[in-house]
């Protein structure tokens, strides 16, 4: 259960969302969310069909260039290959990944800035995952030594929210509510650091939808 807070902000983000087109592949943002649908329910199946790998695939893209029907903002977890989960291939989805799927730098927010704005991307996907160290560092882990502090004190805000709000939350339940949450904040960071993207959003030119991936069943669940 996310917040309540985060629901409100989540509707009004919904409500500014027009699907337009997006390219060949897809032709707007509705039917980019379908085919990542369509490929991890064949990936959670373990029915894949692998599109978009073969050697003409590569040459093509090599050639004409990245035209991806969607961009996907996940954490850097090996457990989560976000091509392989979606079931898709060469130049089907433009991927940034982050320790804890956070999007407070600005090269994160400048990946994605471009993905929609040059590479016409009009649909993104903010994804965490279950069972998430970054998560669980921050939920009760001591701090962190290096540059890694800095993610673990962005999703320590989070925590923070979350144990304020729902207060019987704990083990698993707690850590499953700040995976979502944390989700949240990275959708609300993007685009109250960068007016591009906002704008786009503003003008229908762009949807974003958050989204957490299940390490064990390999089924990503919509929020």
């Amino acid at each position: 259960m996310v917040l309540s807070v985060r629901k409100s902000s989540l509707a009004v983000l919904m409500s500014m969302v027009i699907f337009i087109a997006v390219n060949a592949y897809a032709q707007n943002a509705d039917e980019a969310l379908m085919l990542l649908r369509e490929g991890n329910t064949r990936f959670a199946a373990m029915k894949m069909r692998h599109p978009n790998v073969s050697a003409e695939r590569r040459v093509d893209t090599a050639v004409g260039g990245q035209n991806p029907f969607a961009a996907v903002l996940a954490c850097s977890d090996s457990r989560e290959p976000v091509e392989v989960i979606f079931d898709r291939g060469i130049g089907d989805i433009f991927v940034v990944r982050v320790a804890g799927n956070i999007a407070t730098d600005p090269s994160v927010i400048g990946s994605i800035e471009y993905a929609a704005e040059h590479l016409g991307t009009s649909l993104i996907i903010v994804m965490g995952h279950t069972e998430c160290g970054a998560v669980k560092a921050a939920i009760s882990g001591p701090p962190l030594c290096g540059d890694i502090r800095a993610i673990q004190k962005t999703i320590e805000v989070v925590a923070v929210k979350v144990k304020k709000y729902q207060p019987a939350l704990r083990g698993d339940e707690l850590l499953h509510a700040v995976v979502k949450e944390n989700v949240f904040q990275a959708i609300e960071d993007i685009l109250s650091n960068s007016e591009e993207i906002k704008h786009m959003v503003r003008e229908g030119k762009l949807k974003i939808l958050p989204a957490v991936y299940n390490l064990k069943t390999g089924a990503v669940e919509w929020l």
